[in-house]
């Protein structure tokens, strides 16, 4: 079966169906540490992450943290400040977009390390070489190659990371970037690249509603209305089965305003609740209406 050409291969990294299982940056280590190839030297098993496994712990408090997940690779930007750094070609763009550092022509150039915006090129002090992620591309040239697409792509159990042609729009890449909400990296700006991440979490709103604090007894079903101060946007949800109400992916650096509401029960409201990062506003008793 020949391989189909893509005008633009891409990664889609969808960070809501990341479990952090790390199969990714170990099939990127077994790909790359130990040989050389036509693209790149021998990645070092220490101090290289060409699948960088970002995660971080969410929420102010105790009672609602998780976490998440976001794995980082070379973007492949479509305007690089690697290859603006480089000298004498170092670094290149090809055609279909992948960017690739020349591992003869970039020896001694540091200063290729400390153009990425998002920190996904390393420095081997050994080689005195800068180096990254290639997208497999030296895998995706080559006809006796039996996979269709990059080892972190084919390690993953979970579908958090889809290859496909992103000119092309019935490709199931194009198709699951229009059925997501597109995340890309705050460094990179709206600068356009290769690798697309979605879903990355932005800021949670939540809390727990119960009963007057005697009954010892969630409230299920209390209506929770939240608006932001400064756009007057609004979301409206009911408390679960343990009481609790989140809202997810709010704006960042908000004001809100939380109205929660139970028939039978005083209305509660809280002003300036806000989303510089996770917050969890805490336990709401009610009070019995008179």
């Amino acid at each position: 079966m020949l391989k189909k050409p893509m005008k633009k291969p891409g990664i889609a990294i969808n960070s809501a169906r990341c479990m952090a299982c790390y199969a990714c940056f170990m099939a990127c280590k077994d790909e790359h540490c130990g040989w050389d190839s036509a693209l790149t030297k021998s990645q070092p098993e220490l101090g290289q992450y060409w699948m960088n496994i970002v995660e971080w712990e969410r929420g102010d408090n105790t009672r609602r943290v998780k976490t998440a997940t976001v794995p980082t690779p070379c973007s492949h930007c479509d305007n690089p400040a690697c290859v603006a750094a480089a000298k004498d070609g170092a670094v290149y763009k090809r055609p279909d977009g992948i960017v690739i550092i020349d591992p003869e022509k970039a020896v001694g150039q540091k200063q290729i390390v400390d153009a990425c915006p998002i920190h996904a090129v390393y420095w081997n002090e050994d080689l005195n070489l800068p180096q990254k992620c290639t997208m497999c591309a030296e895998l995706l040239d080559d006809p006796d190659y039996p996979g269709y697409e990059p080892r972190c792509v084919e390690a993953c159990p979970n579908q958090a990371l889809v290859f496909g042609d992103l000119a092309d729009p019935d490709s199931e890449i194009s198709k699951l970037i229009a059925a997501n909400k597109v995340t890309q990296l705050e460094a990179l700006g709206d600068m356009g690249s290769s690798v697309v991440h979605l879903n990355i979490p932005s800021a949670f709103l939540a809390g727990t509603v119960a009963y007057p604090k005697e009954l010892e007894e969630v409230c299920i079903g209390a209506k929770v209305k939240i608006t932001c101060t400064e756009t007057g946007e609004t979301h409206e949800m009911e408390t679960n089965w343990a009481g609790d109400y989140e809202f997810e992916d709010l704006p960042k650096e908000k004001t809100w305003t939380v109205e929660i509401t139970y028939p039978g029960f005083k209305p509660v409201r809280y002003e300036n609740e806000r989303t510089d990062h996770d917050h969890y506003v805490g336990i709401t008793y009610l009070e019995q209406a008179e």
